[in-house]
């Protein structure tokens, strides 16, 4: 399974470029000329890496980072490509969560192998090194916040990962929504049909039939109670 890169960057010649470079050593690049459409794709695909420029139309590249960190994922690399090179716009991106600053121009070959050393230090911490859950063909790594099903790496938002989580270390037990909602959400006050509305996106990504699942069971009358 090829490694997948993430390219966001809104100059068209700038992007195939760097893909060209990145497709040479085997990757497999997914090209996004702006926030919106990078957050979309997430939706379905997971990276490996994300290689990200800052001067987006709409949405910054800044504004990016913080979404991505915060409802996507914390431990995939994120690399910035960057004209902007003054201290306060790089202090910024570290703190947002990039791991690495590359400031344009630069050389292709030289962000290819920012790109391999970054994914090597990523791949150094080996899934045996962490605690997780496994049910079925899936394992829920609760130190990085993933989800895989064998080597692919499965989407989820922050809050649906919390409640996948929340669901698992309380497994056979019935949950009420309302005892969901209090615990994952840290408040008694709120929408609680929202719990509905994750365990739906949830049973999709899991399920082989979301209609009967088989690891996320209604309960009629009390809620939900996970089963592996």
């Amino acid at each position: 399974m090829s490694t997948k890169i993430l390219v966001i960057e809104d100059v068209p010649e700038m992007s195939d470029l760097i893909s060209m470079y990145l497709e040479k050593e085997g990757m497999s690049v997914t090209k996004a000329l702006n926030a919106e459409a990078a957050l979309e794709t997430l939706k379905t695909d997971v990276p490996n890496l994300v290689i990200l420029d800052l001067n987006l139309p709409g949405m910054s590249g800044f504004d990016f980072l913080k979404k991505f960190r915060e409802e996507y994922n914390n431990t995939i690399p994120v690399i910035i490509s960057s004209a902007r090179d003054g201290d306060e716009d790089i202090i910024e991106g570290l703190g947002l969560g990039a791991d690495e600053f590359v400031t344009k121009p630069f050389s292709p070959r030289v962000l290819v192998a920012k790109v391999k050393a970054n994914l090597r230090r990523t791949s150094e911490i080996s899934d045996a090194a962490e605690e997780f859950y496994a049910f079925g063909d899936y394992k829920l790594l609760l130190n990085s916040c993933v989800l895989k099903k064998g080597s692919e790496k499965i989407p989820l938002s922050n809050k649906e990962y919390k409640v996948l989580e929340y669901l698992t270390k309380h497994e056979r037990e019935q949950l009420s929504p309302e005892k969901i909602y209090k615990d994952v959400w840290g408040t008694e006050f709120g929408d609680v049909t929202a719990v509905a509305v994750y365990i739906q996106r949830l049973r999709k990504k899991i399920e082989a039939n979301p209609a009967d699942p088989h690891f996320i069971k209604t309960v009629f009358g009390m809620g939900y109670l996970f089963e592996n």
